[in-house]
């Protein structure tokens, strides 16, 4: 049985972070990385309002990716 966090690390070494992001955006508990991670996926799903209010998706994203590295020792 794989676990989400298994399914996670699998997805990211295969290097669809998009997918793994997908699922930790959805986490209950993601500490000090919580905000980045979950505009991240915002971002993402949503570019074009992000970009209405001034940020940019690609940024966020990227940031959310890295706080998914960094919670996960990914």
């Amino acid at each position: 049985m794989n676990t989400k966090i298994e399914q996670v690390r699998s997805l990211w070494n295969a290097g669809d972070k998009v997918a793994a992001l997908r699922i930790v955006a959805k986490f209950p508990r993601l500490g000090d990385e919580k905000k980045a991670i979950e505009q991240a996926w915002g971002a993402h799903s949503n570019p074009t309002f992000y970009r209405q209010i001034g940020h940019c998706p690609e940024t966020l994203l990227k940031k959310g990716l890295d706080a998914i590295a960094h919670r996960y020792a990914l």
